[in-house]
């Protein structure tokens, strides 16, 4: 067996670790450009620690091409040699593409996917530590950032080893004032990124284990978190099944289900966890069916199968009892339908068809025709 594995340079993870931050950031430049939230009062305390000559750059939303550029120009302006990203995985995107372009100069659509001119990355990207607030995206320890193109109606990615985080500085209690929306969006995402990896055909023996321990840490915590933001043991669990599901991701790639959301983010106002969210129980179902009809002794199914008894706690669980505990789940945490967030039938062919092109597609365990991605659209809208 051939594969290859990349994460950050180091991984540093506990409850208050965060204030190790302005250490850590001395260590990789003498200037840092901060990307935040749109508040970034929300970390004041943080901020105000550091000990180099910080700008502060907030990211309101999902990052932009346009946002990219005002990102580059405002460290270029301040002089800055490292990035530091505090938020969720929207404001690690556009710190990892900001210290990509400072590392490699031009322009984001000089190396955008799918709407640029898909330049190879070539040079390392500036120093970045990325400190997420969310438990979902990974972002902190994968090698792409994530950019709309309003223009074009898609989300296209910067993709490069080159551009995991130098340092991904994980600490629980930043999540603790997640709301129980961006909880439940965040880590079905989370979880959905343990579940794609370890069926995927990329898989390899450093995924699976990761993706296994993230699936443990989900079915531990995911419900507890929502029930409780303050349960610090349940938002511990689910920072490490994201920042698991980040590294699997990033080595063994994703499915169907990212596939979908993917498009589906770049055509209508759907957070990308809840898109997530509302499709995975009709991915699986529909990769599951297609194995059977065609490939019966796949080793997919057998993965379905652990899945459904790791997430279960019964060693005896059925695929179907991993769907119902999915399922189940899914409503437990008022997961809205995606034609509550604005997705209409008028879109789900134009959808289909560029989500069965996408890169996400690549891991998926089982090629599903368009008439299959546009039912499973039709099952979560």
């Amino acid at each position: 067996m051939d594969f290859e594995f990349a994460t950050a340079g180091r991984i540093v993870v506990g409850a208050g670790r965060a204030a190790e931050l302005p250490g850590v950031l001395a260590g990789l430049g003498s200037r840092v450009l901060v990307c935040t939230g749109a508040s970034p009062a929300r970390h004041g305390e943080l901020l105000t620690g550091l000990r180099l000559p910080a700008a502060v750059f907030p990211v309101a939303g999902e990052p932009t091409i346009e946002l990219a550029r005002a990102g580059i120009a405002a460290a270029r302006g301040h002089g800055a040699d490292v990035v530091a990203a505090i938020g969720g995985g929207a404001v690690i995107d556009a710190g990892k593409a900001v210290a990509m372009l400072l590392g490699n100069g031009g322009d984001p659509l000089d190396y955008l996917e799918v709407v640029g001119s898909g330049r190879a990355i070539t040079r390392p990207a500036a120093p970045l530590v990325a400190v997420p607030t969310t438990a979902g995206t990974g972002a902190e320890v994968t090698a792409n950032a994530v950019l709309a193109s309003p223009a074009h109606g898609i989300k296209a990615s910067l993709r490069s080893p080159l551009m995991i985080p130098r340092v991904a500085l994980v600490d629980p209690r930043l999540s603790v004032s997640c709301p129980p929306s961006v909880t439940a969006a965040s880590g079905l995402d989370a979880f959905t990124q343990c579940l794609e990896p370890f069926v995927s055909v990329r898989a390899n023996p450093v995924t699976d284990g990761l993706a296994r321990e993230g699936l443990r840490r989900a079915a531990a915590g995911l419900r507890a978190a929502y029930a409780d933001g303050n349960d610090l043991i349940a938002r511990s669990d689910m920072a490490v099944c994201s920042l698991l599901g980040g590294m699997a991701l990033a080595n063994a790639k994703l499915g169907a289900v990212h596939g979908l959301a993917g498009v589906i983010g770049g055509t209508a106002p759907v957070p990308h966890g809840m898109a997530c969210a509302a499709l995975l129980a009709p991915v699986v179902e529909a990769n599951v069916r297609a194995l059977r009809s065609a490939r019966p002794d796949h080793h997919a199914l057998a993965r379905y199968g652990e899945v459904a008894q790791l997430i279960t706690g019964n060693a005896c669980a059925s695929i179907e009892d991993g769907l119902a505990w999915i399922r189940e789940t899914v409503s437990l945490l008022a997961v809205p339908r995606l034609g509550e967030s604005g997705l209409r039938p008028e879109h789900l062919d134009d959808i289909a068809a560029k989500a069965a092109r996408s890169s996400s597609m690549q891991g998926n365990p089982v090629p599903l025709p368009v008439s299959d991605l546009h039912a499973i659209l039709l099952q979560a809208i």
